[in-house]
């Protein structure tokens, strides 16, 4: 029998999890290295980008008033008296009435000139250059400090690193960048029905699937989780695995945790004291997921089918990982959207259906990949969402709006 008091909704489950997580220190990294990671600190410009006017075009540095009227079959004609490249100062150049500068995109824009007409715009010979069009005051110009301005914070606390962020970094000056440190991971199968990639499978037995999809969205943020194996169904064994694991931060198995005669998971939890906060939660699929703390690691217990343990860690593990890390995004994007085809389920337990989404005429459309057994991992290969049916929701039509969940987004 399982007590109602280890049983939670979604929700509830997410909130205990969550309450329990204080973020991991930092430590220092060199850019090369800080993709994917999280801000320990504010990263706050003490220069403003660009630090001068500069070209945004290959072309001519003009005064705008000099090109009024120019057309392809009327040109107007400037006297070319220099040109600037990126990186190279332009002070001992000054553009005049009548004159033009040619300019390489980055340069700095020389004084007198309020625009820019590009190369495609124009045709030089022996030192004149041809302008076939107009150009509006500012053109192709930009100005000191329009990308970053001295005292700017242009990263936060808490921000995940992006290629473009480590970029900024980059164009501050900055080599190295504090981050909160990555939790360490441990990851383990259990049961005597796997066999290992590479092993001779026997009679009844199932490749050892979990441990691989686990690690596999473990790394999508940073993090190299250690496989600990498979660990076959006996208690001396299971307690063994479990000691080892526990010297991480975040412990994650796979099976043992339901009703089976052959669960021995829920039983190693007690010999190692390890405080269970839920054993079970009202949600298809994924109900027997444990979760508990021993001092400050955290222990998963998910579901043996492969489905179930997949959306386990997308809704449980994931925002934990993260919140660890020190994100302060950890949500997936949840829209509304159109059903296409009915859904039928009983009542007291939330539905998370695997479905695929499309955008038509500006509205989000979704159909389940298929077979949504909890053995189907193909289903969860298609999908690019989680359709969401509340538990007191029976049935839902065709036509009618559904919550969905981006699992492919990143976190807002």
């Amino acid at each position: 029998m399982k007590s109602d008091h280890f049983t939670v909704s979604i929700e509830e489950a997410r909130e205990i999890i969550l309450n329990m997580i204080k973020p991991l220190g930092f430590e220092n990294v060199s850019i090369i290295e800080a993709y994917n990671r999280v801000l320990y600190e504010d990263i706050v410009s003490n220069i403003m980008l660009p630090p001068l006017d500069d070209s945004a075009m290959d072309g001519y540095a003009v005064i705008a008033d000099d090109t009024k009227g120019a057309t392809k079959d009327n040109p107007i004609i400037l006297n070319v008296i220099g040109e600037i490249q990126a990186g190279f100062s332009s002070r001992n150049l000054k553009v005049v009435n009548g004159t033009a500068i040619r300019i390489m995109t980055g340069a700095h824009i020389p004084e007198g000139a309020d625009a820019v007409v590009k190369f495609e715009d124009t045709e030089e010979d022996k030192g004149f250059v041809k302008l076939f069009r107009e150009a509006t005051r500012y053109e192709h110009y930009r100005f000191a400090g329009e990308s970053i301005k001295k005292g700017d914070c242009v990263l936060q606390k808490g921000d995940r690193l992006n290629s473009a962020d480590v970029g900024i970094l980059a164009s501050l000056n900055h080599n190295r960048v504090k981050v909160y440190k990555q939790p360490s991971v441990s990851i383990i199968s259990t049961g005597d029905e796997l066999a290992d990639i590479g092993d001779e499978i026997q009679f009844g037995q199932i490749r050892n699937v979990n441990a691989y999809t686990l690690s596999s969205e473990v790394r999508k943020y940073g993090i190299i989780p250690h496989y600990l194996g498979i660990v076959k169904d006996n208690p001396e064994d299971t307690k063994t695995i479990f000691l080892e694991a526990l010297k991480s931060d975040v412990v994650i198995s796979t099976g043992g945790v339901s009703m089976g005669r052959y669960d021995f998971v829920k039983e190693i939890y007690k010999d190692l004291d390890i405080e269970v906060k839920f054993e079970w939660i009202k949600v298809k699929q994924g109900r027997p997921c444990t979760f508990g703390t021993k001092k400050d690691t955290l222990i998963f217990g998910l579901p043996g089918n492969p489905v179930s343990t997949l959306t386990s860690f997308i809704q449980f593990v994931r925002p934990a990982l993260l919140c660890l890390m020190g994100a302060k995004r950890i949500k997936k994007p949840v829209v509304n959207a159109i059903l296409e085809e009915d859904i039928n389920k009983k009542p007291g337990r939330a539905y998370l259906l695997r479905g695929y989404f499309t955008i038509k005429n500006n509205e989000f459309y979704v159909s389940t990949t298929g077979n949504q057994k909890s053995s189907v991992l193909r289903s969860m290969s298609d999908a690019n969402c989680l359709i969401r049916i509340p538990e007191d929701v029976t049935k839902m039509r065709a036509g009618e709006r559904a919550t969905i969940e981006l699992i492919e987004h990143g976190e807002i």
